[in-house]
């Protein structure tokens, strides 16, 4: 046989062979596994703090229910003790920044840092593809830092349980909504998604700015604006509010807005005006026995006397996983749009 007459390799067989995705899964795990411990590290100190004040907060309250006479001086001081209990935990302030630093410190450097080193060079000659590059890192990250936050969020909603118990104003203990904006996105579907559209927020900060630092503060920025839009502008509005005339509104419900009508007609929004709560609805003098603040609903009950009628707007508690679902879908949805554009840079962008 001549050397004319050896069958030539065909050019698919000579071309390189990409590398496998299980190779670049690993890669990805030996490039951040520092980032990954880190969020690991605080994630279980979260879980330990809210673990052991939970058990406090749990205990309290069983004692402060299972007390009787409820008027009683000792019961007082139960309630007054269990209602003063991690006042920073109560109101959801402490725990709403770990989305945002999972998102800032995970999400950011994915890409940045090595865009910032210039060695995405080599890691694009390795056989590997750039836009494949991008879509092993950022999908294996986002999928471990959502199933992380997952896990977390279901001891959060544990730590709540008290807080959302439906008998809590009877026994003057704090009660909220699930549905309160500063406690909704910390337990259910939500903080899952919220933390996964944190990361993707970082990553494509990241490529686009392609430094690290200024990209995990572009990402807190981003994060910050887009979670104060939602709380304030779009939960409010994912079913139709009901609307009231009742002065007894379910402690568990968030109520989004309050106005006031007369004759029919609108007169004043929010809490009534001073001049028109001292005409007809005047504080008992100083000394009298009788002094104390007035709540709402005994104005509301005053004013109605004069013809004035309170409208109370609010979303029931029994809408709190509707609304979950509602959120964790259009995060979800916004998350892979974001991811999606952070590949098509990756792929678009010149070196």
């Amino acid at each position: 046989m001549t050397t004319l007459t050896v069958p030539a390799r065909s050019e698919q067989d000579a071309s390189l062979r990409p590398v496998p995705w299980r190779r670049m899964a690993w890669v990805t795990w030996r490039q951040h596994r520092l980032a990954l411990g880190g969020v690991a590290a605080l994630l279980g100190a979260l879980a330990m703090w809210l673990w052991i004040v939970g058990r406090h907060l749990h205990h309290a309250y069983a004692a402060a229910t299972a007390c009787h006479a409820a008027s009683s001086p000792a019961c007082a001081d139960l309630t007054s003790s269990f209602n003063g209990m991690y006042a920073a935990l109560a109101n959801g302030t402490a725990l709403q920044p770990v989305p945002a630093l999972i998102g800032a410190f995970v999400g950011a450097p994915v890409l940045a840092r090595e865009m910032e080193s210039g060695t995405f060079r080599y890691a694009w000659t390795q056989g590997f593809g750039r836009w494949r590059w991008a879509l092993a890192k950022l999908v294996a990250l986002a999928v471990v830092v959502t199933a992380a936050a997952g896990a977390i969020s279901v001891l959060i909603a544990w730590y709540y349980q008290p807080y959302f118990a439906t008998g809590n104003q009877t026994l003057s203990l704090t009660q909220v909504s699930p549905l309160t904006p500063a406690l909704f996105d910390l337990h259910g579907v939500a903080f899952a998604a919220w933390t996964l559209v944190a990361f993707a927020i970082g990553a494509l900060a990241g490529i686009l700015i392609r430094r690290v630092v200024p990209a995990i503060v572009a990402t807190l920025a981003a994060y910050t604006g887009l979670a104060v839009a939602a709380a304030t502008l779009l939960r409010q509005h994912y079913l139709t509010p009901l609307a009231t005339s009742s002065l007894n509104v379910p402690a568990s419900a968030w109520i989004t807005s309050q106005w006031w009508t007369k004759g029919g007609k609108f007169a004043f929004t929010g809490l009534p005006p001073m001049q028109l709560l001292q005409q007809f609805c005047p504080a008992p003098p100083l000394g009298s026995v009788t002094r104390s603040k007035p709540s709402s609903v005994s104005l509301a009950q005053c004013l109605s006397r004069h013809g004035y009628t309170r409208w109370t707007s609010y979303q029931p508690a029994s809408r709190f996983w509707p609304f979950q679902w509602i959120e964790g879908g259009w995060l979800l949805a916004l998350s892979m749009l974001l991811i999606a554009a952070t590949v098509w840079l990756v792929r678009r962008r010149a070196t």
